[in-house]
């Protein structure tokens, strides 16, 4: 597989589809295991690790997933190849930057991702549109049975399967929902949100994971506890408890926006758009935020039945489109907007590296040409 195979657009489970997608963007479990009978990878040399990739390497190709499989080895990836991968949640920053022999197997559709040597020897993961952490359990835990039935994994009855750090023993798993929270940030309630995650202990990160601060009002949401607990339990948890309440504090949150002052909203959507739609240079960091705004607005409208006129512009646009022959202003279009303007899928879908000042302007060009209707696309 070549990376500008699927750079040009976003991947299936960042379109803005699936259960309550308005907030929760995607779903992921991931599973940390390691081989019995091999060393941590912190205490292996490059040696062991090119016995491990190449022995972990065989089982997943030969996997039937349903869906055709490919291999990168990030090692010996580019930078720029690394951080697209990153950008697309394929690999963790970590695994993009580690050291030794490692890569990564993934599926076409990119639902399903294996790193090999990242932290642990393997860790696999999958993703799906909006909230589907069951139906993401369930797959996962076929793809781990299907490994298990070739490779013999590190594990004790006492403390279950046996990780790199003590935070993944036990089961393993990391379940994580990506959302969208913009409303809480903008009533300045949004601390609140992290005390209770902290309360209840959850991690809360940003847009890439681990050591990333939160980009355009998106969230990873995720367990910190594996060992003493069930992944139905974890899982459960998740989907009849903790998002319903975090969808809940959201909600009421866009609801006191409309009630309070609608000006506000409108204000901040109207200014998000016209930016948006006349900028010659624009950062990552901004685009991100200002398309945040744009996200809101549309789903207010959706589901709410705001009437501000900043909303109904937007929604003339998604009206308008056939008869323009332009790309509607959907989700699909402001997630799509999201991911292709990253840095790294900037540069790899123009075919060369930028200086930030080229980035911006290229970012805000692909901006004005997917928000102004009458521009040719």
């Amino acid at each position: 597989m070549k990376l500008t195979d699927i750079s040009g657009d976003i991947n299936e489970w960042f379109d803005g589809s699936g259960p309550m997608s308005d907030i929760v963007i995607s779903s992921r479990i991931r599973l940390a295991r390691n081989l019995a009978g091999y060393k941590f990878l912190g205490r292996c040399s490059n040696t062991e690790k090119a016995e491990i990739l190449k022995k972990l390497k065989d089982v997943l190709m030969s996997l039937d997933l349903g869906d055709k499989v490919s291999y990168i080895s990030v090692d010996k990836a580019p930078a720029l190849n690394r951080n697209f991968l990153v950008e697309r949640h394929l690999i963790s920053r970590h695994h993009a930057f580690g050291k030794g022999p490692r890569g990564v197997v993934l599926s076409q559709r990119e639902s399903f991702t294996a790193m090999i040597n990242e932290e642990d020897h393997l860790r696999i993961q999958v993703l799906k549109a909006g909230c589907q952490l069951s139906q993401c359990a369930k797959q996962i835990n076929q793809i781990d049975d299907m490994i298990e039935q070739k490779v013999k994994y590190a594990f004790s009855p006492q403390f279950g399967y046996l990780t790199a750090c003590p935070t993944n023993v036990g089961t393993g798993i990391r379940v994580s929902v990506m959302l969208h929270l913009p409303a809480l940030k903008m009533t300045d309630q949004i601390e609140k949100f992290f005390n209770a995650a902290k309360d209840m202990s959850l991690a809360v990160r940003g847009l890439f994971g681990e050591g990333t601060e939160a980009a355009s009002d998106l969230f990873q949401l995720s367990n910190q506890v594996t060992l003493g607990v069930s992944e139905s339990q974890i899982v459960s948890e998740f989907e009849n408890s903790i998002i319903p309440e975090v969808i809940e504090y959201e909600n009421a949150a866009r609801n006191h926006l409309l009630a309070s002052d609608t000006r506000i909203l409108d204000d901040k959507i109207s200014r998000a758009m016209a930016l948006l739609q006349n900028a010659h240079l624009i950062s990552s960091q901004e685009a991100l935020f200002l398309l945040s705004h744009l996200r809101l607005g549309i789903n207010m409208h959706r589901h709410m039945g705001a009437s501000t006129p900043a909303i109904k512009r937007l929604c003339t646009l998604c009206d308008n489109v056939k008869t323009k022959g332009a790309q509607g202003l959907s989700i699909a279009t402001i997630n799509r907007l999201f991911m292709l303007t990253l840095p790294a899928h900037l540069q790899l879908n123009h075919g060369e590296t930028l200086e930030p000042a080229g980035r911006d302007a290229l970012r805000a060009q692909i901006i004005r040409e997917a928000l102004n209707q009458d521009t040719p696309q």
